[in-house]
């Protein structure tokens, strides 16, 4: 009885020295920040030049995987053929937007430079309106949007990356922008699918 008393005491106190030390779970925790960029890209639109900005964001973990959010949209005047155009005697412009998920795999990001492959997916949105450089646009007037058509949009990169400071990264790169089920007066698939190639900054904790 005494040798079973002293063996319980001394279970007790194992485990109560174990129950002061850290706590072990099954899964290994994760080192979680974020950061937000913005983008410049250049492209092309139905065979014409294209500008498109934009930003996106989201969590960083452990130093790999970003997952967010992103959207962007031309900025420059692309022209509508006269065949197309859902205004007729109007000079007509395309317009290009798409937003949804975007996803960045990191490799050595502790480097000063690394590569990072990319992916967005999304909804794509075209439109036609009238660019404020036509020689007679009137301010007063609401000049569209017209032709509003939703498409799907995958678009797979690559950057190179450059460590500026530990809260800012350059990233040039390179993607494709490949677009399904378009609907736009003019605008078919390959139409609105090419190549992108971005500047882009980044901010945050990295």
């Amino acid at each position: 009885m005494k040798k079973l008393l002293i063996l319980l005491f001394a279970l007790s106190a194992t485990f109560a020295a174990s129950a002061q030390g850290e706590i072990q779970t099954v899964f290994k925790s994760s080192r979680v920040t974020g950061y937000g960029a913005i983008t410049n890209k250049f492209t092309s639109i139905r065979g014409d030049f294209a500008n498109i900005v934009g930003g996106y964001g989201g969590v960083f973990i452990d130093r790999k995987v970003m997952i967010g959010v992103g959207g962007f949209s031309t900025t420059n005047k692309i022209q509508v053929p006269a065949e197309f155009s859902s205004n007729p005697g109007v000079e007509m412009s395309y317009g290009y937007v798409q937003t949804g998920l975007m996803s960045e795999y990191v490799l050595a990001s502790n480097k000063p430079v690394h590569l990072v492959l990319s992916m967005f997916a999304g909804a794509g949105f075209t439109y036609q309106y009238e660019h404020w450089s036509n020689p007679n646009y009137d301010w007063n007037v609401t000049h569209g949007p017209y032709d509003q058509n939703w498409s799907f949009v995958m678009e797979p990169g690559a950057q190179v990356e450059i460590n500026l400071f530990r809260w800012m990264r350059m990233s040039p790169g390179i993607s494709y922008r490949r677009t399904y089920n378009s609907t736009g007066l003019g605008l078919s698939d390959s139409d609105l699918s090419d190549w992108n190639y971005s500047f882009t900054l980044k901010f945050g904790k990295f």
